[in-house]
């Protein structure tokens, strides 16, 4: 791979990454500050200006090793402030806050499906003789990817992710203060699922398993909404 070839394939993969989980982090900070928790908005996460929200291994460093390597693409930006304390219904709100990342992304997956058939639409089959047509396409595209891998990784009820926000909101009080002490043990448990078990079992793949079917359902359902699916 040439070094043409190595900036087309960053810049189709990194500029979707960025948007997607810059406006990820976004709403969960608007969300928490309509619910009463002003304390994203107060230290600026509320501005979609990537600075502020770009972690320098998570946002650039990682996914343009996966990029250039050719494997899946992933990252993760500096996570919103949010002091559950200061909602105004702390268990409820809390699971909405969570919830407003994910649906964002698929909000946002929505409409990169709907610019990707305007684009088809209006080039047709001619946009691979057109580099920029081919540029926004691509772009287009992984954007929906992006947004609903990440849309529905976060799902995963294990802490950090929104998805253990849910589930906790969704335990009884009693059962759910045991539950929050899964955070102390979340990056181990991570590194056993993503790396551990594959190397152990050839072939196995836990996490890939738990979450390519539904990334491809979603994709193929996306993409049938705006004519495009097969």
């Amino acid at each position: 791979m040439n070094i043409g070839e190595t900036a087309y394939n960053l810049s189709i993969w990194i500029i979707p990454l960025i948007i997607a989980i810059v406006f990820h982090e976004v709403a969960h900070g608007w969300v928490a500050n309509f619910f009463g928790d002003p304390t994203a908005k107060n230290k600026g996460r509320l501005s979609f200006n990537p600075i502020g929200h770009v972690d320098p291994i998570g946002t650039l460093a990682l996914p343009a090793i996966l990029a250039v390597t050719g494997a899946p693409i992933f990252g993760w930006a500096k996570p919103v402030p949010v002091i559950k304390s200061r909602l105004r219904n702390p268990r409820l709100h809390m699971m909405v806050v969570a919830v407003a990342g994910p649906g964002m992304n698929f909000i946002l997956a929505l409409f990169g499906a709907i610019m990707l058939a305007v684009l088809l639409a209006v080039f047709g089959n001619n946009q691979a003789e057109s580099l920029p047509v081919q540029f926004f396409a691509d772009n287009f595209f992984n954007f929906i990817l992006i947004n609903i891998f990440l849309g529905v990784f976060n799902l995963i009820p294990l802490p950090p992710f929104d998805g253990s926000h849910i589930t906790e909101g969704l335990l009884p009080a009693s059962i759910a203060k045991y539950y929050r002490k899964l955070a102390r043990y979340s990056f181990p448990i991570l590194i056993i699922l993503l790396v551990v078990l594959p190397m152990l079992l050839p072939g196995s793949s836990p996490v890939a398993e738990l979450i390519v079917p539904p990334v491809q359902f979603l994709t193929n359902m996306y993409l049938s909404l705006v004519g495009l699916g097969s």
